[in-house]
C-alpha cells in the first residue's frame, strides 16, 4: 500500500498542496479527480520526488519516499506516465519502448507487452511523429511496464483522445489491474473512471475534499460533475 500523510508542497513560495491524505491499496485502481490546477499532477510529481519542497510522508514498502531521490523511487517499482506522454518523436516505437532501462524486478516481458498492446508491435518501426494520440498513450504505458514498475501513475491518459480510444484505454487499464498492478489515475473525466476505479479522491485547491468508494460513486456523479465543471 502507498500511504500519503499530511503532504504539503510548494512551487517557489507558493503553497500548492495542503495536507493531502490518501491510501492506495495494492492491486487497486484509485482515481484522483479535480479541475485543472487542483493539484493532481503536483501530487504525482511529489510521489516521484520531483517537487523541490515538500513536507509530510509518502510511505511505500516501509520507506518515506520524500527522503529518496527520483532514481531511488523508480527503483522501488514506481513510474509515472505524464500527461504529455514523453514520446521521442524522432525515435521509432521500438526505440522509444526500449530506451528506459529496467530499474526494478518484475518488468513485463516484450511478448506480454505486445499481447497487451498489439498496435505497438504493428507500429514498431514507425517514428513517434507518425503515431496517433491513442498510440502514443499506449506506447507511454507500455514503456513504464517494461521498466519493472508495479505502481503506475497515469496522468490524464484520456486527454484529447476520441471516445473509441478512451474505451480502449479503459479496457487496457482493467487488464493491467487484473495482472496485479496498482494504478493511480489522474483524471478530469468522471464518467471515464466510473466503474473503473475502486476508490475515488476529489481534489480542489490543493486539498482532498472527499473520498468515495466505487460503489457510491455513481450516486454522487452529479456532485462530481459539478466539481469538475469549468
Amino acid at each position: 500500500m502507498l500511504e500519503i500523510r499530511s503532504l504539503n508542497a510548494w512551487y517557489g513560495e507558493s503553497h500548492v498542496l495542503h495536507g493531502v491524505d490518501m491510501d492506495i491499496p495494492a492491486g487497486k485502481v484509485v482515481s484522483l479527480l479535480g479541475r485543472n490546477g487542483a493539484g493532481k499532477t503536483t501530487t504525482m510529481r511529489a510521489i516521484m520526488g520531483l517537487m523541490g519542497k515538500t513536507q509530510g510522508a509518502i510511505n511505500y514498502g516501509g520507506v518515506n519516499l520524500l527522503k529518496l531521490r527520483p532514481d531511488q523511487i523508480a527503483r522501488k517499482g514506481i513510474a509515472i506516465c505524464p500527461e504529455d506522454r514523453g514520446i521521442f518523436p524522432s525515435l521509432t516505437v521500438s526505440e522509444n519502448l526500449f530506451l528506459p532501462p529496467i530499474v526494478a524486478q518484475g518488468g513485463m516481458d516484450i511478448e506480454r507487452i505486445y499481447a497487451l498492446f498489439p498496435n505497438i508491435k504493428e507500429r514498431a518501426s514507425s517514428r513517434g511523429t507518425q503515431l496517433s494520440g491513442g498510440e502514443q498513450q499506449m506506447l507511454a504505458i507500455a514503456r513504464i511496464l517494461r521498466t519493472g514498475a508495479r505502481l503506475l501513475l497515469l496522468d490524464e491518459p484520456t486527454e484529447g483522445l476520441a471516445p473509441v480510444i478512451v474505451q480502449q484505454i479503459a479496457r487496457t487499464i482493467r487488464e493491467i489491474k487484473q495482472l496485479g498492478y496498482t494504478i493511480i489515475l489522474v483524471e478530469q473525466n468522471a464518467h471515464f473512471v466510473e466503474g473503473l476505479a475502486d476508490i475515488h479522491y476529489l481534489m480542489e485547491n490543493g486539498a482532498i475534499i472527499d473520498r468515495l468508494e466505487g460503489a457510491e460513486f455513481a450516486t454522487n456523479i452529479g456532485r462530481v460533475d459539478k466539481l469538475l465543471a469549468v
